[in-house]
Order: structure tokens, then C-alpha cells, then sequence
């Protein structure tokens, strides 16, 4: 970054502070806002009269989102400490081979003494023909959690333990020119390593501290950046990056401010450019990043393809989009697919698929390069998302990516109902010597027709989008755990943060930890070695949720309570959860059939509906046509009356033998229902059929919940048609266990709120 004018000191001269909340730096009055640990300067401007809403900044700032910074940085520690025990592991499992060998008498090269530089070392990386000879376990789930983060992370590793080449000055990008006097040099980005200005090319040196590199791709006032540098200690480096000048002058400014020149980069370059760069210099043996954080305003779709070749084997991908009027609606559905490569979603699910369009566009972009992707964290936060993905080098785990990804046929315009289908299937199977692989074969087609079989509307078309799971439950873990010992003062959205994510933990509907590690702060072995890996197998089972207020509006009844659903659910067998995306809902692995055969048993037995209100072309109506105790009824009423308009009934003893014919029918035994057979009549079939039929992609006749083991009726009986099932509304079964008081749904915190007016820039 260019040096700041001669006139413009960033030394601020004595007595020069006006007050806590201002500062000026030869003759410019600036204000100081407090975020962490970090403080950022605003150049004060004369108030616009004409301004209504947000007042225009000279560098983009939005306090809204300290929630998402505070996260982030919690995120990326997380995310150190797993790397630290990787290294920890990966250091450990040498030296036990290096005694086994020495023990088998076989020699040895004798490592190279530290700080001698008799020979280049190349980074570590790994050739196509041997990522093909790693065996299936190793590569989607092995022999040990250690083993298996540890070979994940194995080609980088080499040269993130401590030994890197030369760095050299970018040509396309503006640096700082360092002061006679400072320890480094120009163009030198500080990270221990030599540049053509210290140490020649090709040369290395050891570091006391292994690199830990990030890039804050669009820095603006360098908030992020200071953040980084101040709270997260194993950071070595911070490039704060924009395309502004006044921009990168503002960080530069801050930087000094804060006392981290040292620690912090400043460079003017285009994002996109700058990762690219990033990435062909490191296809040479330089450098990529560790953590790339991607925070535009808008969508963050332009920068995915560079950002996910800058980042080394096991790096951490932090992206916010602030665009929910585009992945979360159908008012733009044309700039939803060319931005994320899908449709979206209609409803009260829609920001739970939005979030699954920004995977999927990653997704789809890594696997361009033979890279996978691990999503640890995955939220929708206010009025954008922010999702942590962790990006492998593994060929082996992109073929997963078709059965992992899937279209949603949604009844936006009637009941709400939706299901499911993937666009290839993955199964399991055992070798002869016992080792596990996966077979890949094209999904069966779709069981649904182009009308909802609940209300008869039409159903639309949503994705693809990603369906595996959203988040790593033991990286969700890490974080909580850290939260009873952080400063308060520091990190004033801690309440938010342990809300939201003890909400995301569970929304998975499994056990997602052991008890050891159920509670924050509880120390384990868990706690310290290295994070799980999720499967690469594993798909989402039941995606989205449903509101019962939403529900209640379809049939036009009093809505019950959320206590109320879950115990009928519980009751019938089922599990049930709720999503971090929206207040009131619930996810569950039962049917859609189940949900409306529960919600027509309400009206029933609790909450009857007026005469009238429902009329006959509406989703209500058919969807209580299926009532148990007024269907037959209904169809008998409907035959005679077809009778009578027909003509076909002449006289008294016509009219006699109908009306008995329709007692007759009423008075029977209903066959058995064939609903829950499958029309295919083989093994793979009905696993698709289950995973398109059920609410939230979920198998028929799920496991039990041991709660509902206890009930004097016992749990549902697979066999039974929901119209036999039993329904009891147990609010005691269905609340939820008491626990602190938490933020879970924060409401918003002020008037005008949202995502604020971009950044004035200098006059």
C-alpha cells in the first residue's frame, strides 16, 4: 500500500485526544469505535441534513455485525486448536515411526539440523496417482478420528510445521513502505519468512511459531484484520485486502492505531485477483492461506472459484452473503441460479435452503479443482449468512458430491408440504478382504407427481442445493466450550452465540455428542485432540422444518402449542427439534402424512372449525377431506348427491337401495392401506421412496424416541396407517428440557436496521 500523504501523521501528537470517543491525527478529527479488543477510526463528516436513515461513513462500518465477527473469531481459534492437534498427532505418529524403524534396525536419513540450509526442502504434496491408492476408509472415515484429520491435512502440513520458501514481492499489488528503522523491509510480508530483500530465493527459515496465515480478502476499515491480530494468538499474519486506496489507507491508519503494523498487511488489489495469485504462487511451492474470510456486500458467489485454490489442504473458508432477498426468495429466482447455480425456496424454509444454495456453489466450485468441502458451522444470521467450510484436497471425496446434492419440489402454493430427491445414490459395501467402498449409481426417478398428494396444488421446483449435513457437531462443541472462559467485555454477543449454537447442535435430530462432552466447559480428551470429520457419506436425513402456525393458517383453526406437536410426535415414535433459522419450529423425522393426520386429529379433538369457512378449491379443504372421522361420510354424501343431480334415482325404492348401498360402505372395514408400500417393489427403491416421501427426507417408521418406550399406548406401530394412529397432544412430553435463559431468536436491536449504505469513500 502507497505511504500516506507527508502532511498526514499517524503518530498522534501530545494532547492531541479530544475525548475517549475521539482522536485527531494532525488536524483530521476522527471517531473511535470499540469492537474486542480492537479499535477502528472514523473520520468525522459534517451531518447530510438530507440523510434519513444511516449517516454516510468514509469507510464502511456496521456495528450490527459484531455478532458475526465475534463468531468468527471464536470459529477461527476453533479451527487453530484442531490444526495444533493435528500437528501435535502428526508429530507424535513420527516420532513412534521413527523408534519402530530404529528398533527394526532399519537406517535412517538423519534429519536436518534446524537453521541449516544445506538443501531446499519442497513443500509436501500430493501427486493424482497416489490420491487414488488411498484406501476408502482413510478417506471417508477411518480407522481413528486422529488418523483420519490427520491424513487429510497431511499434504500441508510439511510446510505449515514451520518450513516455508521465500516470499517475494507481489508486482500487482501496493505495500506499505516501511520506516527507516523497522525490522522488515519493503514488499516483506511478515510471517518469519525471507523475502528477495533478506535471505536469496529459495532459501527457508525455522520459526519459533508455525504460520498461521490469513486473508481478509475485503477488509474496509481492517476491523476483521485488528480483530484477528489482537484475539488470536497463533496468528502470524493478517493481509487485510480491498480495492479501495482509501480503504487500505484506513486499515494502514488502524493498524498503527492499534500497534499491529507488525502483524498486519495492507494491500490494494482486487480480491479475486489477489487469490488467484495466491494460488499460482503456490502451485510453485509458495504459500497459500490457512483462513480466507470472505465478508462482501452482497454475495460472495464472484470470489468462491479463487478463494477455494488460495487455501491449503485442510483450510478454513469463513463466506458471508448479505443477499437474502436473493437466496432466500423467488423475486430474483433468475439471479439466483446464475449467482449460486439453484433456485430457491418459497416459505418458512427458505433461509435453510438458502443456506444450502451457498454450499452448493461452493461445493460446485471446489470440486472443479478435486477439492471437498466439510461444513462445520452454517448459520442464517439476521439478514445474511455465514457459514465455515473446511476445504480438502481429496478427489476421492468429491464423488460424493452428486449424491449429496438434491432438488426439493415444494407446495409453496397450498399446504406447505415438500419432499425430496438426490440426484445420484451412494451405498455402501464390503470388499472381500473386508474393506469398505462405494458403489454410485443414478437415483430413481422422482415419486412425486406434479400435483402435492396432500391439497392437490401444484409444486414447484427448488436447487440443486447441497444436501449433507450443515454443520460439524464437535467443531459447534469446541466452540461452546471456549465460552465460560471469555471476557465479556470483549465479546458482547456471548449470550446470542451460546443460544444459536446450542440450537444448531442439536437440529441434526441424532445424539450429536457424548455425554462427556454434553456441557460447556466440560473437559475431556474430546475437547483437545483433533475435531471429527464428518463422513463424506453422509447426507442430510431430514432436512427443513415446518412451523404449526404456519399449518394452522392452511386449515384456518386455532394454532397449538409448539409443546403440544412435539408431544404427538414424540408419542407416535417420532423425533422432533427445532431449526436455528426460525422462532416456532420444528424438525422431525416423521411424514408428511403423520404432520397432517396429527394436525387434522387437533382440529378434531381441540380446536373444531366454523362451519363454512373452508370452501371447496382450497388446500384446507382437501387436506380435511382425508379427516378420520368425516371422510366416509363425506364420500357417501357426495355419491347421493351425484345420484340425485344424475337422475339416476327415479323413485322411493331407487332412493332405499342407494341409501342402504352407502350404510353398506360406511359400516365396512377399510383394506389395508397400500400407502406405505413402495409401487417398485425392490430394495433400492423403497430407500427413495422413503426419502422423498417423508418430511425432511427422513425414512418411515424412524427410531424411536425412548421417551415415547413408557406410554401406556406404547410407540407407533410402522404397519398402521396414520388414520389408524392413536394421537395424544402430551404437552408434558413435548416440552423441552428447562435451561438457562439463552438468545436464541434475537429480536432486532434498533430502528433502520439492516444492512446499512455502502461507504462514502474520501471526498
Amino acid at each position: 500500500m502507497g505511504s500516506l500523504p507527508a502532511s498526514t501523521s499517524t503518530d498522534p501528537p501530545k494532547g492531541a485526544s479530544q475525548s475517549p470517543s475521539e482522536v485527531t491525527y494532525h488536524g483530521n478529527t476522527y471517531s473511535i469505535a470499540r469492537e474486542g479488543a480492537a479499535e477502528i477510526l472514523d473520520l468525522k463528516r459534517e451531518a447530510d441534513p438530507k440523510a434519513t436513515k444511516n449517516k454516510s461513513q468514509s469507510v464502511f462500518y456496521n456495528p450490527i455485525q459484531q455478532y458475526n465477527r465475534d463468531l468468527s473469531v471464536l470459529a477461527i481459534k476453533a479451527f487453530g486448536d484442531d490444526l495444533a492437534a493435528i500437528r501435535r498427532a502428526r508429530h507424535e505418529r513420527r516420532i513412534e515411526k521413527i523408534a519402530h524403524d530404529k528398533q527394526r534396525g532399519q537406517k535412517r536419513k538423519r534429519p536436518q539440523a534446524e537453521g541449516s540450509k544445506d538443501e531446499e526442502e519442497p513443500v509436501a504434496t500430493r501427486n493424482k496417482s497416489d490420491e487414488g491408492k488411498v484406501p476408502i476408509n482413510d478417506a471417508v472415515g477411518g480407522d481413528s478420528a486422529v488418523e483420519r484429520a490427520s491424513t487429510e491435512h497431511e499434504a500441508p502440513l510439511t510446510e505449515a510445521d514451520g518450513d516455508a520458501q521465500g516470499e517475494q514481492k507481489w508486482p500487482w499489488e501496493v505495500h506499505d513502505d516501511t520506516k527507516a528503522g523497522d525490522k522488515t523491509t519493503k514488499g516483506h510480508i511478515t510471517d518469519g519468512v525471507p523475502t528477495e530483500t533478506g535471505v536469496g530465493k529459495g532459501a527457508y527459515t525455522h520459526t519459533a511459531q508455525p504460520p498461521f496465515r490469513i486473508l481478509d480478502a475485503l477488509s474496509a476499515t481492517g476491523l476483521r484484520a485488528l480483530r484477528y491480530a489482537k484475539e488470536i494468538p497463533m496468528a502470524t499474519t493478517i493481509t487485510a485486502n480491498d480495492l479501495s486506496s482509501s480503504a487500505t489507507t484506513s486499515i494502514k491508519l488502524n493498524a498503527e492505531h492499534n500497534k499491529l503494523s507488525d502483524k498486519i498487511n495492507p494491500t490494494t488489489s482486487d480480491a479475486i485477483e489477489h487469490m488467484h495469485r495466491a494460488a499460482a504462487r503456490a502451485a510453485g511451492g509458495a504459500m497459500h492461506y490457512h483462513v480466507i474470510d470472505l465478508d462482501p456486500y452482497g454475495t460472495a458467489a464472484p470470489f468462491l472459484d479463487a478463494a477455494v485454490r488460495a487455501i491449503v489442504d485442510g483450510g478454513l473458508l469463513c463466506v458471508t452473503c448479505t443477499d437474502a432477498g436473493v437466496f432466500a426468495s423467488l423475486g430474483y429466482l433468475e439471479k439466483t441460479y446464475s449467482q449460486y447455480g439453484g433456485l430457491s425456496l418459497k416459505g418458512p424454509h427458505a433461509h435453510e435452503g438458502g443456506l444450502r444454495l451457498i454450499l452448493q456453489a461452493i461445493a460446485t466450485s471446489a470440486a472443479r479443482y478435486g477439492l471437498a468441502i466439510e461444513p462445520l458451522l452454517s448459520l442464517s444470521i439476521d439478514f445474511y449468512a455465514r457459514v465455515f467450510v473446511r476445504i480438502h484436497h481429496s478427489p476421492v471425496q468429491v464423488k460424493f458430491l452428486a449424491s449429496k446434492t438434491m432438488i426439493v419440489y415444494n407446495c409453496d402454493a397450498g399446504c406447505g408440504a415438500w419432499s425430496v430427491q438426490h440426484l445420484a445414490r451412494t451405498r455402501e459395501k464390503k470388499a472381500k478382504n473386508g474393506d469398505t467402498f462405494y458403489n454410485f449409481s443414478p437415483a430413481v426417478a422422482p415419486s412425486t407427481n406434479t400435483h402435492c398428494e396432500h391439497c392437490g396444488f401444484k409444486t414447484h421446483q427448488a436447487g440443486p442445493m447441497w444436501g449433507g449435513p450443515l454443520h460439524n457437531s464437535h467443531f459447534i462443541q469446541r466452540i461452546l466450550d471456549m465460552l465460560p472462559a471469555l471476557d465479556k467485555s470483549i465479546y458482547g454477543t456471548i449470550p446470542r452465540i451460546q443460544g444459536m449454537l446450542s440450537v444448531a447442535l442439536n437440529e441434526t435430530l441424532e445424539d450429536p455428542l457424548s455425554s462427556s462432552a454434553a456441557e460447556p466447559g466440560a473437559s475431556s480428551e474430546a475437547s483437545t485432540g483433533p475435531i471429527p470429520p464428518t463422513n463424506s457419506a453422509t447426507r442430510a436425513q431430514h432436512p427443513f422444518f415446518f412451523l404449526p402456525s404456519a399449518l394452522s393458517r392452511i386449515l384456518h383453526c386455532v394454532s397449538p402449542s409448539d409443546a403440544a406437536i412435539r408431544g404427538a410426535l414424540i408419542g407416535l415414535g417420532y423425533r422432533t427439534t427445532r431449526s436455528h433459522t426460525k422462532a416456532g419450529s420444528i424438525c422431525t423425522d416423521a411424514p408428511w402424512s403423520v404432520i397432517w393426520e396429527v394436525m387434522r386429529e387437533w382440529v378434531r379433538q381441540m380446536s373444531p372449525i366454523k362451519e363454512g369457512v373452508l370452501k371447496n378449491g382450497m388446500a384446507g379443504w382437501a387436506i380435511m377431506k382425508k379427516d378420520r372421522g368425516s371422510a366416509k361420510l363425506m364420500d357417501a354424501k357426495n355419491e347421493l348427491r351425484q345420484a340425485l343431480e344424475n337422475d339416476a334415482i327415479t323413485d322411493v325404492v331407487g332412493l332405499k337401495k342407494e341409501v342402504e348401498a352407502a350404510l353398506y360402505r360406511l359400516s365396512k372395514p377399510e383394506e389395508p392401506s397400500k400407502e406405505w408400500e413402495d409401487p417398485r417393489g425392490d430394495e433400492d427403491g423403497r430407500v427413495e421412496l422413503q426419502s422423498t416421501n417423508a418430511a425432511g427426507a427422513g425414512e418411515i417408521g424412524a427410531v424411536l424416541n425412548p421417551e415415547a418406550e413408557n406410554r401406556e399406548d406404547g410407540p407407533r406401530d410402522k404397519s398402521l396407517h396414520p388414520s389408524k394412529l392413536k394421537i395424544v397432544f402430551d404437552e408434558k412430553l413435548g416440552r423441552e428440557p428447562q435451561r438457562n435463559r439463552m438468545v436464541r431468536y434475537q429480536l432486532n436491536p434498533k430502528p433502520d436496521w439492516g444492512p446499512m449504505n455502502r461507504a462514502r469513500g474520501d471526498p
